[in-house]
């Protein structure tokens, strides 16, 4: 049997930053890579106004989101279909069809379908609080983790296909200390950093990443699947401000938490397939 990822993300873009190095080096490897995002995005910013308007930009975003995934070497990307719910507190918020307004009812068994077609030996998506606390970073956590566990269960959904445990779930895990490498870096060059002060919070604990992964062999990938996202990775994103040698040493490592099976404290893995 080929091994098989799943990436489960809300917006394009999500699966270039945090898991792009990883995703392109395990399909080079021949891992089947596949990847669900929730949204098209629709209500991101633009970095270019000649890139796209608002009302184009979901149709633009899903074109930069195939780019990257062609790119990396994904080999099924699958849209769910929902809104961008915007950031928390803004208007998009309120959209009924905005992806935080989806009822677990129905985004649960879509996902459950997908995992039990699919099959997958590992599963990632993100952590808890998605990052930095987007709504819909939140929601997709939620909904993942619960179709998980809900797709190993022969009692739930039962005319969505056979079970299917997957081995491990993952949450990408973007630990403290890259978000203080990056500031300092920054600082090194001479660049405002006081807006480090809000990301500092959002950071993972160190000492709870269970997997640090070498993306170097793939970096490249990596940086071209973000430039296929032009309207997000404009020249006011974080990466842009450096020069792009500093900017790839810090994306040549992914962070990963184990969140099933639990894993015991201290747990270290060298790969996310390791020992499967």
């Amino acid at each position: 049997m080929i091994p098989t990822l799943l990436a489960v993300f809300a917006h394009p873009d999500d699966e270039a930053f945090g898991t792009g190095g990883s995703l392109s080096r395990y399909a080079a490897s021949g891992v089947r890579v596949a990847l669900v995002c929730a949204t098209r995005g629709e209500v991101g910013e633009i970095s270019d106004p000649s890139y796209a308007t608002p009302e184009t930009l979901g149709a633009v975003r899903e074109a930069e989101l195939r780019c990257a995934a062609e790119t990396m070497g994904i080999a099924e990307l699958i849209f769910l279909d929902y809104r961008d719910s915007g950031m928390a507190g803004t208007p998009e918020n309120l959209h009924p069809r905005a992806f935080i307004n989806a009822p677990t009812s129905d985004v649960v068994p879509t996902l459950v379908g997908i995992m039990r077609r699919i099959r997958p030996d590992v599963v990632v998506t993100f952590e808890p609080n998605g990052g930095y606390g987007h709504p819909d970073h939140i929601a997709i956590h939620r909904h993942t983790v619960a179709a998980f566990h809900a797709a190993a269960d022969a009692s739930q959904h039962p005319n969505l296909g056979s079970p299917h445990q997957a081995k491990r779930l993952f949450y990408t895990a973007i630990p403290t200390s890259f978000f203080l490498e990056m500031r300092d870096l920054l600082a090194a060059i001479g660049e405002d950093t006081a807006e480090f002060s809000r990301f500092e919070e959002y950071g993972w604990p160190d000492e709870r990443v269970n997997v640090v992964l070498d993306v170097s062999s793939t970096v490249e990938e990596k940086w071209q699947a973000l430039n296929c996202h032009r309207t997000q990775f404009g020249p006011k994103n974080l990466f842009r401000r450096l020069p792009e040698q500093f900017a790839k040493q810090l994306m040549s490592y992914e962070h990963f938490a184990l969140a099933w099976p639990e894993p015991p404290p201290g747990l270290r893995l060298t790969d996310l397939f390791e020992g499967l």
